[in-house]
């Protein structure tokens, strides 16, 4: 079932025109069109410079992102349940979140049994003191269990594994055998169909992709060098069609378009970008973390697509699912308005609502915000435990951590100041102490 509420499949449906509507009146404004044949000369030109493309600088200041995650944010606060009134429903009624609407969301007890192997006695890669053993013999042990794995090639096993951490050198292995990617000639001779369409075809969606690089990973110290590839693998996915198939799952529909003079005509309609994915702000920052782990562009750009796949739409669609953003967001406020309800009430009186702040980290799952190694180890969990829902649990300890600074201040301003850097956090001793030592 692609989205159970009515009223949420209505508002995915709204958002997605809103987007369209926004795409093709830049088309309009630029006049360019959504897609046209490359000339030989440029198709030989764009050949040649594959693997530099970052050297190119075209003029795109003409060029705006679609949306921005703050857009999105102002659509889901807008979500409401036309079933009832808020005032119906006892336990919605003392949320005083920006999510109004009434989805389960789990507590902290449910947290700890579901992330049971996070606990504070239990090994992990990203805790540099364990009390029980010296972290060096856990760390020996855990490769030797980890080379075993990855020789057995068995993927449970290996999501169970990537619990407690991955060793950086078996990472990059692990992480494959779970998205059960393995690169074989026939994937290679796919990534290099796409490829040629890249070279075959101009999209519109082109220059959105290369802006975000410009604007975001371009400017970010740990993803600069990685721009090149990113062009390669983002171009190559938005011609990818194989994507289409997550829409049997996800709340989303892909945009169709009109092939030139046949505008109404459903026998001319075509899915516009051909994987039904249009790019938004800060989008190339879900690839640029797999570039430091897969240097081999068609590996890379797989893992990525299974990724996405599996995972990243659900932070960019409107849903019930519990990984998806709105349960996400409603996840965050609940824990901090239960576990730290002076803060949360603080900051909600002086105008900063937390979430406000930390959307745009749930949104790009913390890539550009944390330190590459523990955003590694952030995503381990995720594919661990097949769920986005510990990006919600450690922006709540973020704000537990920050939370004496955070008391202090008095305009949104100057708390996104206090939580403006977060490169210095460690994710895991976050987790567990919010999870594992928080009183509940």
């Amino acid at each position: 079932m692609k989205e159970p509420l009515a009223y949420m499949r209505k508002a995915q449906g709204s958002w997605e025109k809103r987007i369209l509507k926004s795409l093709n009146s830049m088309c309009t404004e630029l006049s360019i069109p959504l897609a046209q044949k490359r000339p030989v000369s440029e198709q030989k030109e764009l050949l040649n410079k594959w693997n530099e493309m970052g050297t190119d600088e075209p003029d795109l200041s003409l060029f705006r992102p679609v949306y921005a995650p703050k857009d999105f944010l102002e659509v889901l606060m807008n979500l409401r349940n036309p079933n009832y009134e808020n005032g119906e429903h006892p336990s919605f009624r003392n949320h005083l979140g920006l999510i109004q609407v009434p989805l389960k969301v789990k507590d902290i007890p449910e947290l700890k049994e579901d992330f049971s192997e996070l606990g504070l006695n239990i090994g992990q890669l990203g805790i540099d003191d364990s009390a029980q053993v010296p972290p060096e013999f856990f760390e020996n042990e855990h490769v030797r269990v980890g080379q075993k794995v990855l020789a057995e090639q068995d993927s449970a096993a290996a999501q169970q594994y990537v619990r407690q951490g991955c060793p950086t050198a078996l990472r990059a292995d692990l992480w494959a055998l779970i998205l059960n990617i393995s690169n074989q000639p026939e994937d290679i001779l796919y990534y290099e169909q796409l490829k040629s369409n890249v070279i075959q075809h101009d999209l519109l969606v082109d220059s959105l992709i290369y802006k975000d690089v410009k604007l975001t990973a371009s400017n970010d110290d740990y993803y600069f060098v990685f721009e090149d590839y990113l062009y390669q693998v983002l171009l190559c996915f938005s011609r990818d069609t194989a994507v289409l198939e997550h829409f049997t799952y996800s709340s989303a529909t892909p945009p169709r378009s009109y092939i030139r003079g046949k505008l109404g005509m459903e026998e001319y309609a075509v899915f516009y970008p051909p994987n039904g994915v249009i790019p938004f702000h800060g989008f190339s920052m879900y690839v640029a973390p797999l570039c430091f782990l897969y240097h081999e562009p068609s590996k890379l750009y797989q893992i990525f697509r299974e990724m996405y796949v599996r995972f990243f739409f659900r932070l960019h669609s409107i849903s019930s699912h519990p990984s998806g953003i709105v349960s996400l967001c409603l996840l965050f406020e609940t824990l901090l308005q239960t576990h730290l309800p002076q803060l949360f009430y603080h900051l909600r009186e002086i105008g900063a609502q937390p979430l406000r702040i930390s959307f745009k980290w749930m949104v790009r799952a913390f890539s550009g915000y944390l330190a590459t190694d523990q955003l590694l180890l952030l995503w381990d969990r995720i594919l661990g435990y097949n769920s986005l829902e510990v990006l919600a649990v450690l922006a709540a300890a973020v704000f537990a951590f920050r939370a004496v600074n955070l008391m202090e201040v008095t305009s949104l301003a100057a708390a996104e100041a206090v939580l403006a850097d977060l490169s210095t956090l460690k994710v895991m001793p976050l987790l567990q102490i919010f999870l594992f030592a928080t009183v509940t």
